[in-house]
């Protein structure tokens, strides 16, 4: 199936209308979340004889950002899921094979979801706080606190890595959603409410040695899995804020083209609104080569090699940045009634706020840049 096919018209408009109420309840896009997995768009990475539509990775970035466009917080949660199942996309289409037990849980009907991002670990996936503690029979028992974990109380299967103080090594592997993995039930932010990215407590989370599969040294290191994650995190989560781009460029010229002034004039024949409106245009006309370019790249398994991880996070961060212009050039043509609570304007740009917080931030962002082209700073 195509994209237009799963996410049809009528569906966006089921979801938008749903997302003020997720929104001001704090509560899981439970509908939405019903609705794509019924249509299949859980396993659309999938070949169609194992119950998928044999989508490439760019056709998904295409449809988060399409889903996003109507309701960010389903996007972003469900973003989570297809993060999982593009990392063993891109590993087993590289020839590497070690997460194909992936892809058949999704075959299978779990749900994936994302136990990476710790509080206070600027390392990201180079160091750990959590501790990972092997056992004889080679399972591997985790103990640490996981943030921003999407999909909480929908997932089944649960991504996470922590570190072995004995071989100062860090290990990777799956625990099931159950004993010694607990929801702390604190997601209550300014907004994305309706992913539900409770933190995740690991008390001996349990991961049987079939489902441990990689272990990497602690540091930057260029294992395939290190660059599928980033790959696959970076590509689709920028896809989400794309399609809020999109929407706040739509609303932009929506508003300019519905207001009028006290003489009946639209707004859209004022020579100051058709800059805003335009500089919304171009700025997605740009995010939007670059997202098929880098996404395009990766299925064509195009080798950028020291390039890559600059195109990764560039377009995350810009992708940010963009949403959130877009959706601020909507604010200023859309009049003060969007300032009230409940509208699709005070909603969108609360949401894209959580730009700021995704992995690669712009600092970081910026010096992985600098570093590929002037080499790393001095000590």
């Amino acid at each position: 199936m195509q994209i237009n096919e799963i996410l049809d018209d009528d569906l966006l408009t089921r979801f938008r209308g749903r997302a003020a109420g997720y929104d001001e309840r704090n509560e899981f896009c439970t509908e939405d979340f019903a609705e794509l997995t019924e249509r299949g768009y859980l396993k659309v990475l999938l070949p169609p004889e194992r119950g998928g539509s044999g989508w490439s990775l760019t056709q998904l970035a295409l449809a988060q950002r399409r889903l996003a466009g109507a309701a960010p917080a389903t996007a972003l949660a469900v973003n989570m899921h297809h993060v999982w199942g593009a990392v063993a996309h891109l590993l087993q289409a590289r020839g590497d094979h070690r997460l194909d037990m992936v892809l058949d849980w999704i075959a299978d009907g779990e749900v994936m979801a994302f136990g990476v991002s710790e509080p206070g670990n600027d390392m990201v996936l180079f160091d750990s706080s959590t501790r990972a503690e092997r056992k004889p029979d080679g399972s591997v028992r985790f103990t640490g606190l996981k943030i921003f974990t999407s999909l909480s109380g929908a997932y089944t299967r649960l991504g996470v890595f922590g570190k072995d103080h004995e071989s100062d090594t860090l290990i990777h592997g799956f625990v099931a959603a159950g004993e010694g993995v607990q929801s702390a039930g604190d997601w209550n932010t300014l907004g994305m409410r309706a992913s539900q990215s409770h933190s995740t407590r690991l008390q001996d989370a349990e991961s049987p040695a079939e489902w441990v599969h990689s272990t990497l040294p602690v540091g930057p290191n260029a294992d395939p899995l290190i660059f599928g994650i980033f790959a696959a995190f970076l590509t689709l989560t920028a896809s989400v804020y794309v399609g809020i781009a999109e929407r706040g460029m739509e609303l932009a010229a929506e508003f300019a083209s519905t207001r009028r002034d006290s003489h009946g004039l639209a707004h859209a024949q004022d020579t100051r609104v058709r800059s805003i409106v335009a500089d919304a245009g171009m700025e997605l006309l740009g995010l939007d080569a670059l997202q098929r370019s880098i996404a395009g790249d990766l299925d064509q398994l195009v080798d950028h090699g020291p390039a890559w991880f600059p195109k990764l996070v560039t377009l995350r961060t810009m992708a940010g940045k963009v949403a959130r212009e877009n959706i601020s050039r909507a604010g200023q043509l859309g009049g003060g009634g969007q300032y009230f609570r409940g509208s699709e304007f005070e909603r969108l740009y609360r949401d894209v706020q959580a730009s700021w917080y995704h992995p690669s931030n712009a600092a970081s962002a910026a010096n992985t840049v600098a570093t590929w082209l002037v080499g790393p700073r001095e000590e």
